[in-house]
């Protein structure tokens, strides 16, 4: 009997992008790290690109791909980000891909996915199809190959949906055993119901749609996939395999394939270190030759389907009411409050519908101006989206324009299409998924929406803000602060609107602290500037001149005029408007630099209300990333004042500090304050600047157990995490330098000995790969004499030793 393995994991994170910056932005929750993507990736998706098999002494034997060895998609949106922010990790899944067809019989492990997680019942048929002709087109200009499957989002089904995969070519899904309704063998047998899991996942079966076309459908082992996700089996690699090979069964005469399927993130961000007891599992099963692994494509070919299957239209694998977990308040929740309730999913979905709908009528209507069928150049504008080049762009209005155009058409075709865009990614199932209509998530997709209306307005001239609002005031919030979702959207999503002027107003405020060249690029935007003007007197800066800031994104410009002014702590005054005439421009630049180089500083303030009067711009408006930036510069002469007078307390108090450590007595909170604060900087400082120092850094340690300070274990691992890393990469450059070597080896043996987490997977890559390259010129220099070469292979052995990877 043969045995086939195949484990899929569905790899996704909800488009997190400023709509209007197309970047994300920093977000406190992710800490250490600036984002969630960057977070997860360092937790899941780049240790599965390199992910450890330990040795019975565990240390690090091998170093191995997990997504060569299994079945995997990736959303659409999660690689476009990786591509611009991790581009070493978003090669690392195409060349598994790529490598992957060599050991699977010619099929790629990559399956497509559904563009951007819209759940997919409840969308209209139009929206079906963009989305999955954008995850298909999105996969094989990734990919270099077309698509043989597609990942449904959260395995939301209706047979609409599986035609119209079928009609696009695709061979097969994925589904949880719980969608299935009954099975029969092919042909004209009896049917036998399958209902409440009860389907026999080990084989491939054959769904046969009304259109006539046929899709094959695997279905996951539902209890070793519950297994993985939620019961901890990935604890140990070695019991993951073993539950694996238990799945198959004497009793089955017909080459069984045991397969399961859960979300990616599940190998190493939800269960840490999952990502190496996946890797061992799959070593272990593969070297013991317990089963072969395969994919799906492979093992379809080898073993068509037998049987027949029908399914439950409108069902998922995370709602146990179908999909009502995206419309409705289902019960369906992620450890809600007491008393809470999703009532508010019901409008979110009602508004969001209404507005898709509205908007739809207008784009059409508008788009027949400029486009032969705007809903065909819809589907293929995904190709501008990941290639937003003049020739891009050049060759998608060839296929699409009905006639000659100038550049305010491809502006306005442009907008159109982002406009559609947004009107998709206002679905994006995370949105409904959690606890209140106040979240992230739902705060996110209303931005989509914002942005969708905002692009109304610019085409259309219609303002249906007022009419989305109605609605969505009826999703009231859990927490009686945020009321509904229409003070949701007007306290946080309409402050986040940009448009040019805010652009410009951004450009003006960072010129006061940045030299900027003539042309900048500021997120999707190209700023051009003209005639500055940088004037300073002691701390106070004034800056002014043109601008011309244009849009990458849908080619809109504006020329315009602006001024700003930092007099002091946290004042900043500026503005940005229209670019008047050369004479009222002039005029207007004359009278505030005189007003500042007198240091009238109030006079620059009325100048700047006369002058460049308008939009209230402040700190207050610029991108949160610079803004973070810009307060810490503003307010670091407070800080540093702070600083000093708790280092005085501090250091006043140290010998009292010891003696009531040594007593046992709790220290006072005032000087235990102090303490804690100065410790954790001092440490910070010292992990950033110097790892080598190690009686430094011992020496701080003991003062904050005498201090019983409470230490930022996350932030300062972290930080002690990139020093380690920087090292690494310098002796990665220079290999034989032995004053690196040397250094990198203190610097491992320090971070081994601090009282929390280090994160020394780069190290560990760097030194794997010079152990393949490097290590073995180097060990035979030393065996011909080379006294130089001997200390540096005892030097990098001693660091594979702290690395805890094995020399050899």
């Amino acid at each position: 009997m043969e045995k086939y393995i195949c484990i899929h994991g569905h790899f996704y994170q909800p488009p997190r992008e400023n709509p209007w910056l197309d970047a994300v932005e920093a977000q406190d929750s992710a800490y250490p790290y600036h984002d969630w993507n960057k977070r997860v990736t360092a937790e899941c998706y780049a240790p599965n690109s390199a992910a450890r098999i330990l040795g019975s002494d565990d240390r690090i034997e091998q170093i191995v791909n997990n997504y060569l060895k299994i079945s995997f998609n990736f959303g659409p949106t999660i690689l476009y980000w990786l591509e611009k922010n991790s581009p070493a990790v978003y090669r690392a899944i195409l060349e598994a891909d790529k490598d992957s067809r060599k050991r699977f019989s010619g099929h790629g492990s990559a399956i497509a996915q559904a563009y951007n997680h819209m759940i997919m019942p409840l969308a209209n048929r139009r929206d079906k199809i963009t989305q999955i002709v954008w995850g298909l087109k999105d996969f094989e200009s990734r990919f270099q190959r077309p698509a043989e499957a597609m990942w449904l989002p959260e395995t939301a089904v209706d047979l609409e949906t599986l035609d119209i995969m079928a009609e696009n070519g695709l061979r097969y899904t994925i589904l949880s055993p719980y969608q299935a309704s009954r099975i029969r063998t092919k042909g004209d047998g009896p049917w036998r119901d399958v209902q409440n899991g009860r389907i026999d996942p080990t084989m491939a079966y054959e769904l046969r749609l009304p259109s006539g076309r046929k899709l094959d459908l695997f279905f996951y082992d539902g209890p070793v996939s519950f297994a993985v996700a939620f019961e901890r089996l990935l604890a140990n690699g070695e019991r993951f395999a073993a539950r694996l090979m238990n799945a198959f069964s004497g009793t089955r005469d017909w080459p069984q394939l045991v397969h399961i399927a859960t979300d990616g993130e599940t190998y190493g961000h939800h269960h840490r270190h999952g990502d190496m007891a996946l890797a061992y599992a799959l070593h272990h099963i593969e070297s013991s030759k317990l089963a072969r692994l395969t994919n799906y494509g492979e093992y379809l070919e080898k073993h068509p389907p037998t049987h027949e299957v029908e399914i439950l239209s409108n069902t998922s694998w995370s709602c146990a009411h179908g999909v009502e977990r995206w419309r409705s308040n289902c019960g369906c929740n992620v450890g809600a409050g007491p008393g809470w309730n999703q009532e508010w999913r019901a409008p979110l979905r009602q508004a969001m519908d209404w507005l898709r709908d509205e908007l739809a009528l207008r784009f059409e209507k508008k788009g027949l101006e400029f486009l032969a069928d705007p809903w065909a150049a819809r589907n293929d504008y995904v190709a501008v989206i990941n290639d937003r080049s003049t020739q891009s762009l050049k060759r998608f209005l060839g296929r699409h324009s009905a006639r000659a155009l100038n550049e305010p058409d491809k502006t306005s075709i442009l907008k159109l299409m982002e406009l559609q865009r947004n009107a998709m990614l206002m679905f994006t199932s995370c949105g409904w998924f959690f606890n209140d209509v106040s979240g992230t998530e739902a705060t996110q997709v209303m931005q989509y929406a914002e942005r969708a209306l905002q692009l109304g307005v610019d085409l259309f001239g219609d303002r249906l803000e007022a009419g989305y609002l109605r609605i969505l005031e009826r999703a009231k919030s859990n927490l009686p602060e945020h009321e509904n979702g229409r003070r949701i959207f007007e306290k946080w999503v309409k402050p986040a609107a940009v448009n040019l002027s805010k652009v410009g107003a951004h450009y003006a405020f960072t010129s006061i602290f940045k030299a900027y060249p003539e042309r900048e690029k500021v997120y999707c935007y190209r700023v051009d500037r003209d005639d500055p003007h940088h004037l300073q007197i002691g701390q106070a800066v004034m800056v002014a001149g043109k601008i011309k800031v244009t849009s990458d994104i849908t080619l809109e410009s504006a020329n315009l005029a602006f001024a700003a002014a930092y007099l002091g702590d946290h004042n900043i005054n500026g503005g940005v408007i229209p670019l008047p005439g050369e004479g009222p421009y002039r005029s207007a630049v004359a009278e505030l630099s005189e007003a500042f180089s007198k240091a009238d500083f109030s006079g620059v303030v009325r100048a700047m209300d006369t002058h460049f009067s308008g939009a209230d711009y402040s700190l207050a408006s610029l991108f949160k990333d610079d803004q973070n930036e810009i307060v810490r510069r503003l307010i670091r002469p407070h800080t540093d004042d702070a600083e000093a007078a708790y280092r005085r307390v501090y250091q006043d108090h140290i010998p009292l500090m010891r003696f009531l450590s040594h007593l046992g007595s709790p220290p006072p909170a005032a000087l235990h304050l102090a303490g804690e604060y100065i410790l954790g900087v001092d440490l910070r400082r010292a992990l950033q600047n110097d790892l080598t120092d190690q009686a430094k850094i011992h020496d701080l340690l003991e003062e904050a157990k005498t201090w019983r300070a409470k230490l930022d274990a996350a932030g300062l691992g972290y930080a002690a995490g990139l020093t380690l890393e920087h090292m690494a990469d310098e002796f990665q450059a220079s290999p034989e330098d032995l004053r690196l070597l040397t250094e990198l080896e203190a610097a491992a043996g320090m971070a081994r000995q601090l009282p929390f987490e280090v994160d020394f997977w780069k190290p560990q890559n760097i030194y794997y790969g010079l152990m393949h390259s490097h290590y073995p010129i180097m060990r035979a220099r030393a065996s011909e004499g080379n006294k130089e070469a001997a200390t540096w292979v005892d030097l990098f052995r001693s660091l594979g030793d702290k690395l805890r990877v094995k020399a050899e």
